[in-house]
């Protein structure tokens, strides 16, 4: 393994924390309804748990409600159960076969309460970032212990984990600034 290996592997990482990242921003709600909301919902499906866009086709009927229609008749109870169940608060409502989810206003402390979750996811990715730098310098460390790069190429390989690392951090900031930015807008 050579420095190179070490920056590339280090720089796939952080860049897939920060699609972790997304896609748990994408999940917190807005007041928009968003099909993305219900996706980390498992229905039991025959005793086995099953994410929902297993067993149902998710669509939008307007901005504030999302339409779940399962596969099969007899899973609208089970689907519904845990739409309902999930930790949305959300209150699902059968029409034939068709599931409506209608989204909640939000309101003032809820958003709020958002914002502080946000923040934690992008505390938690940063941490994530940072944790990958201190990997990758140790891995130069002991490159260089072991001779395979020169003490120089380790400092100039630092110096690129921590660009990089600075970089990847500045758009977990930024992410966070948008979603806050998209929760708080009324």
């Amino acid at each position: 393994m050579s420095a190179v290996d070490v920056i590339s592997n280090v720089d796939q990482k952080m860049g897939k924390s920060i699609e972790a990242l997304k896609s748990s921003l994408a999940k917190i709600r807005t007041g928009r309804a968003s099909t993305g909301i219900l996706e980390h919902i498992q229905v039991d499906y025959y005793g086995n748990p099953t994410p929902i866009s297993q067993v149902a086709a998710l669509g939008l009927a307007d901005a504030r409600t999302i339409t779940v229609t399962p596969w099969e008749k007899n899973m609208i109870g089970a689907v519904e159960k845990a739409v309902r169940d999930s930790d949305l608060g959300l209150n699902p409502a059968t029409q034939g076969n068709v599931i409506r989810v209608p989204m909640p206003a939000l309101t003032e402390e809820r958003r709020k309460d958002l914002v502080k979750v946000i923040k934690s996811e992008g505390e938690d990715s940063k941490i994530a970032i940072r944790n990958l730098r201190r990997d990758g310098n140790e891995q130069l460390k002991k490159l260089t212990k072991d001779k395979l790069i020169s003490e120089d190429d380790e400092r100039r390989s630092q110096d690129d984990i921590q660009k990089r690392t600075d970089r990847f951090v500045a758009e977990v900031d930024k992410l966070v600034q948008e979603k806050e930015k998209e929760i708080m807008t009324v």
